[in-house]
């Protein structure tokens, strides 16, 4: 008999997910723990893999189908077997009697569920999505100002190399600028550097782009982060030399292995540590009491197109700084590329959001629900500084703790700021524990 694999829950406010791509196809061979196929809900794609080993007997949905938490998707059995059961898409058309029902994409569903034939393979071939190899998966349709679709990869290219996207003509699917295309385009760097002429004309008319899923997401919990938790913030200012020359000494000794450590790397574990001394930050409101997590699981925020994910660095206080530093990039690449896995985004206690790449000198964070607190990190600038009456270059770099004011206060949060910089302008300690 066949086994039945149904969408899974992938986060506790996850009601349905969005089947992107099978990666097994109907007759391949599958085992258990295997990749079956990538699904989006509303913080990621994520791989799903199979819960039974054998043969892909049937896929229950159609590619780019909703499909609610613990509906059937596929069915998997014995090679030779016959799954006999009904699909969700042949229920929908008995229930029409001979009318075809729309499913995504505007392809027709007859009474059996299977695809209307077209009598042209090619025809069927265009019609099924294309992932090119350089592309990442995207959030809705992937457009940017102006109507311009491009790849992750092409716009960060675009952006180094000066070369204005509007100018560019898209060989990817549905006209999406790709890598290639970026290549073969002459940049606009000049005396004007990076900067993009406008191109004088008529303006462009006014455009209403649909929500995608992951900032819909994002809108809610923000909306309810800041409706229902008291914010307050208090900032503190760090004297970051030690920390630039402890980095600086170490990636000298990684050269050659691909790693490198950065400044975030070293805030993630100081965070973690100081959060030992103040379990109040560390915690979440929980009815009447306030439920404080056993575990230092530090959150940080990356950013992807159309907003951002927060991956989870579990038990950063327990772990080194190299093991940290692999962790975090190794999530941030996969949530970049699509590739996310769930236990990659659940489960932080304490968030940290870091805009220092984009030379910020200071911001505030909303918090990450459930938690109780976010720490919002600028950059690390090199500015004039007076040192034992002596004005001398020094690097300092501003950080701003939101708290939910229900759990803690701003007396509690300046010392927990005070305890991060004991961390940070004596980042020793760091490679000690």
């Amino acid at each position: 008999m066949a086994d039945i694999i149904s969408m899974p829950k992938l986060g506790f406010d996850m009601a349905e997910g969005t089947l992107v791509r099978w990666v097994k196809k109907e007759g391949d061979k599958v085992e258990k723990g295997e990749l079956l196929a990538e699904i989006e809900t509303d913080k990621a794609t994520v791989e799903v893999e199979s819960q039974y080993g054998g043969v892909v007997l049937k896929h229950l949905v159609a590619e780019g189908a909703a499909v609610p938490v613990g509906k059937p998707i596929a069915a998997v059995g014995k090679e030779g077997e016959k799954y006999e059961g009904t699909t969700p898409e042949s229920k929908g058309a008995e229930e029409q009697g001979s009318k075809g029902e729309e499913k995504p994409g505007g392809q027709s569903i007859s009474q059996s569920g299977d695809q209307e034939k077209t009598g042209n393979q090619e025809k069927k071939a265009d019609q099924s999505p294309k992932r090119p190899v350089d592309q990442a998966t995207e959030s809705g349709n992937g457009s940017l100002p102006g109507g311009v679709r491009a790849s992750p990869l092409a716009r960060k290219l675009a952006e180094e190399r000066g070369v204005n996207l509007q100018a560019v003509r898209g060989s990817g699917p549905m006209g999406r600028i790709v890598k290639k295309d970026i290549e073969g385009a002459k940049g606009g760097v000049g005396v004007f550097g990076g900067l993009q002429l406008a191109v004088l004309g008529p303006p462009p008319a006014d455009k209403r782009v649909p929500l995608s899923r992951l900032r819909a997401a994002i809108g809610r919990r923000m909306q309810q982060s800041i409706s229902e938790a008291p914010h307050f913030y208090v900032t503190h200012e760090y004297d970051m030399d030690r920390v630039m020359d402890a980095r600086a000494q170490a990636n000298t000794l990684l050269e050659g292995s691909g790693e490198k450590l950065s400044v975030n790397d070293f805030v993630i574990k100081a965070a973690a540590l100081a959060l030992r001394r103040f379990p109040n930050l560390n915690a979440k409101l929980d009815g009447d009491a306030v439920l404080q997590f056993g575990q230092v699981n530090i959150g940080v925020a990356v950013a992807v197109e159309n907003g951002l994910l927060v991956v989870v660095c579990r038990d950063a206080d327990r772990k080194p700084l190299r093991q940290i530093s692999q962790e975090v990039k190794a999530m941030a690449e996969r949530v970049r590329s699509g590739k996310v896995q769930s236990e990659d985004i659940e489960g932080s206690t304490f968030s940290i959001s870091n805009l220092g790449m984009y030379d910020v000198f200071e911001f505030t964070a909303i918090i990450n629900p459930p938690e109780a607190a976010i720490l919002a990190l600028g950059s690390a600038q090199q500015q004039a500084v007076v040192k034992d009456g002596q004005v001398v270059p020094g690097w300092r770099m501003r950080a701003t703790i939101s708290v939910d004011h229900r759990v803690s206060d701003g007396a509690e949060a300046a010392q927990y700021l005070q305890a991060l910089a004991a961390y940070l302008e004596n980042p020793v300690s760091l490679f000690m524990q």
